[in-house]
């Protein structure tokens, strides 16, 4: 895995509009995404010839019909719920560094409000697998929401974390969003009053701790080094990547270790990966479905040791000014939820210096992370030169 450290570059990032509520297409959101990644790096659609596609809306072949791709060299689909994104950015380093494609596609867009919220879809037993079809939902515990509250409540109980961890995550994603003119929560700032005073959601969880439901799309275009060096933008290096797996991966309770996620394992291989140590990253921008699955992964990432992350994240310490920024855009909370793709343009604006009144000072290393289902994790380290 060490040889796939910087030898491919993401140099087109585009996205939508994010809202609650549009007649446009899913397939309409991911191509207008896609275009805009394409105008940003100055690259026509026939350039592309590899396509990670997203998991849900379109297939990669779909979309090479779209956009006249006649010669689609290699295609692929990434299927690990939120880590999906993260773990595509792997799939497409892999495919450039060997040199399978030249210059790779990888999208991501859903109407997630319109089409797909909670509240509008059903859940059918008999076409869900494993666990959570056979255990889980037959049981009452039908929503992730309930599913990741079983997982705070412990952390809380054996490590004394308390609301007030769970509540930094979200009031600081709401901060940030107030400085991003493309989130859908800017405009709508949070005091903690209001947070303490938002209904439970699935204890311990309030309404604020969970993320939005949107419709939008992001697309990101990886190629290597030397072919960046021709486009339009500053590339930003993919220096560190990995995946990982927890074990039973449908299933917590049946876990020796409930806390031991995905990144636990794909954390240690990407920064050796990188070849950089904790105290290098400038910035996280961390899959924030929930407020404790953001606490989890950065004690799972070793940013702090097991059971310490409801003292580490206070004092301002993930705030713009503190010493580690997280979710800069706002992230899934207070942005948008494009499934943590989102999260991969914000660090690359960061990386260039385009995050304006967000900017963080001198930024040069940012991490990125996605989670998925019942803690599968992908992992990015992302730098500029």
């Amino acid at each position: 895995m060490s040889g796939l450290s910087d030898k491919s570059c993401i140099v087109g990032i585009g996205q939508t509009e994010y809202t609650r509520g549009t007649e446009k297409s899913e397939l309409r959101l991911l191509l207008e995404a896609i275009g805009n990644a394409l105008d940003d790096c100055g690259l026509d659609a026939k350039d592309i010839d590899g396509i990670v596609g997203p998991p849900v809306a379109a297939t990669a072949e779909q979309l090479a019909a779209h956009l006249g791709i006649d010669n689609l060299r290699y295609a692929s689909t990434v299927l690990m719920g939120g880590a999906s994104p993260v773990v595509a950015l792997q799939t497409a380093a892999m495919a450039v560094a060997v040199g399978v494609a030249q210059c790779v596609l990888v999208p991501m867009g859903w109407n997630g409000y319109t089409d797909r919220r909670i509240s509008k879809v059903g859940t059918d037993i008999k076409a869900i697998a494993g666990s959570l079809g056979s255990y889980y939902i037959p049981h009452g515990a039908v929503s992730p929401v309930q599913w990741y509250a079983w997982l705070a409540t412990r952390h809380m109980a054996v490590y004394g974390t308390d609301q007030d961890a769970l509540a930094e995550v979200a009031l600081t994603s709401r901060s940030h969003a107030q400085l991003n003119p493309a989130a859908l929560m800017h405009g709508r700032p949070l005091t903690r009053e209001q947070y303490d005073a938002s209904r439970w959601i699935s204890k311990p969880f309030r309404m604020f701790d969970c993320c939005l439901e949107t419709d939008g799309a992001c697309a990101v275009i990886i190629c290597s080094p030397e072919r960046a060096r021709d486009l339009r933008k500053k590339p930003v290096f993919i220096s560190g990547v990995a995946e990982g797996h927890p074990y039973p991966a449908d299933d917590f309770c049946s876990r020796a270790d409930i806390f031991r996620i995905g990144l636990s394992d794909a954390a240690p291989q990407a920064f050796a990966q990188a070849g950089i140590s904790h105290a290098d990253v400038d910035f996280l921008e961390v899959y924030d479905c929930f407020s404790f699955v953001a606490l989890l992964q950065l004690e799972a990432m070793g940013f702090c040791d097991r059971g310490e992350v409801g003292e580490f994240v206070k004092g301002g310490r993930l705030r713009l000014g503190g010493a580690l920024p997280m979710n800069t855009h706002g992230g899934l909370h207070s942005e948008a939820h494009v499934w943590g793709m989102n999260h991969v343009n914000e660090a690359v604006k960061q990386l260039r210096g385009e995050a304006e009144g967000r900017q963080v000072a001198d930024a040069h290393i940012g991490v990125v992370t996605g989670w998925g289902d019942f803690g599968d994790g992908g992992l990015a380290i992302l730098r500029s030169e």
